[in-house]
């Protein structure tokens, strides 16, 4: 998976989770819970879908690292660049 379909990855999984955010402008390094309607609970869904769909365990402790859709790159991405994009089907 190259970095923008990392991104991309993100995106679809908060899609998911907040169907009414508009993820269209959202900036790298700005704090996602900044940007649109997050709480802690939903937070905790990204990380069980990542599990999910790619097998990424991500430990408590490196939370604060997916904080930015920046962030999520630079974490993610070494651990799902031999992985392939799964697009969620949307209703």
């Amino acid at each position: 998976m190259t970095q923008d379909e990392v991104v991309t990855a993100i995106k679809d999984i908060i899609a998911q989770i907040a169907p009414d955010e508009d993820l269209s402008s959202l900036e790298m390094d700005v704090r996602l819970r900044e940007q649109i309607e997050l709480d802690s609970m939903d937070f905790l869904d990204i990380v069980m879908e990542l599990r999910k769909l790619y097998g990424v365990q991500v430990p408590e402790k490196d939370y604060m690292e997916l904080a930015t859709l920046g962030g999520c790159v630079k974490y993610l991405h070494p651990l799902l660049e031999k992985k392939s994009l799964h697009c969620a089907q949307r209703a």
